[in-house]
């Protein structure tokens, strides 16, 4: 019995990491050097559960779009509406919740709606880039424009959500992470929690890990942006796969337009404004390929939270011009573009030596 499972775990020990693998580490080993020396050096909130915990809180939205866009990427397209699309959920719904009723259907509705509009906008895009083959940037690229447009329509002004009892308690509830906290200077003791909206993110980044690790359809999406002409040897239908990453983006999308709302409880014009550069550059540093074949939703996540730590760095360090945040984060993505084009080309000019 013994020397079945020393040679098993030989057998798997002899296998080279894959490249989606190898820099999922380098993101999580990243992240985690970045935020221990954080709190190291600046000490202070960084050594609070409750600011860790505020990376998901803040941010939720964004891992959820992050995921959808990961999924798109992996597939080899773009979508750089999901922005747009999250402007106009939140003010449709913001407006549907102040003036459709002050109870739990209106609530419900206003999820669906969200949903809709979300799937609408996934429906469409990946119709036109699957079956009509027009690229993705163009078809996006449109698709925010139609948006941002949309969202003026609906309403020019901000609105706030007030009227509506049973979504503000929804907006304000919150789950405490039991032994985790940290005390008052008068003693109390002050526990940690999550948002509503970051548990809803943890959940999504948990159930794309499976579908992508553990499924077929999983599988192809990362076959068809390897190479899709190898993929629709093999038997996969590219066209409907990468239909397939369009809707499921749309439909998450949809999902971080009413997680915005939870978290903001407003509607704007502006909101979520540049988003879709945020959750592109987060997949990159989380190690998906522009090139597409390659990457991993927990990987984004990640990058999410190394995308924002480094931010607030640059604010406990003292630069607290919006500026220095827009300037590391562009020497980031560079850094991790750089690693990423430098560790794939050694690798294949190693696996190209063993084959010689």
């Amino acid at each position: 019995m013994s020397n079945k499972f020393t040679e098993f775990f030989a057998k798997k020990f002899k296998q080279p990491i894959s490249n989606t693998a190898l820099l999922l580490t380098i993101t999580i080993c990243t992240f985690f050097i970045m935020y221990i020396g954080a709190m190291i050096i600046w000490g202070g909130g960084f050594t609070n559960p409750q600011q860790f915990l505020n990376i998901f809180n803040n941010n939720a939205y964004l891992i959820i779009i992050a995921c959808g866009l990961t999924l798109v990427m992996i597939s080899g397209g773009i979508d750089i509406s999901v922005g747009g699309q999250i402007a106009l959920i939140t003010m449709t719904t913001v407006v549907m919740l102040e003036k459709y009723g002050n109870n739990a259907g209106t609530v419900v509705g206003a999820l669906f709606v969200a949903l809709a509009i979300g799937l609408a906008f996934g429906i469409v895009q990946g119709f036109l880039v699957s079956y009509l083959k027009i690229q993705p940037f163009i078809v996006t690229l449109a698709g925010m424009f139609f948006a941002k447009g949309m969202t003026t329509i609906v309403s020019v002004n901000p609105v706030t959500a007030k009227a509506n009892d049973v979504f503000l308690k929804l907006k304000d509830a919150y789950i405490n992470i039991p032994g985790v906290g940290t005390y008052a200077r008068n003693g109390n003791w002050i526990p940690s929690y999550l948002e509503i909206g970051a548990v809803i993110a943890i959940l999504v980044v948990i159930i794309m890990w499976v579908v992508l690790k553990w499924t077929r359809t999983g599988r192809n999406f990362y076959a068809i942006g390897g190479n899709a002409e190898s993929a629709l040897m093999l038997g996969i239908n590219v066209q409907r796969t990468r239909f397939m990453a369009y809707v499921i983006c749309g439909l998450l999308a949809g999902i971080a337009g009413f997680v915005y709302l939870l978290h903001t409880g407003a509607g704007n014009a502006s909101n979520a404004d540049g988003a879709e550069m945020e959750a592109i550059a987060s997949a990159i540093i989380g190690g998906t390929l522009l090139t597409g074949g390659v990457g991993s939703v927990v990987g984004t996540m990640f990058g999410v939270m190394s995308l924002k730590t480094i931010n607030t760095i640059v604010i406990a360090a003292g630069l607290t011009k919006p500026w220095w945040q827009k300037i590391t984060t562009g020497l980031m993505l560079c850094f991790f573009i750089l690693l990423q084009s430098v560790i794939l080309s050694v690798r294949k000019s190693k696996m190209g030596n063993k084959a010689a």
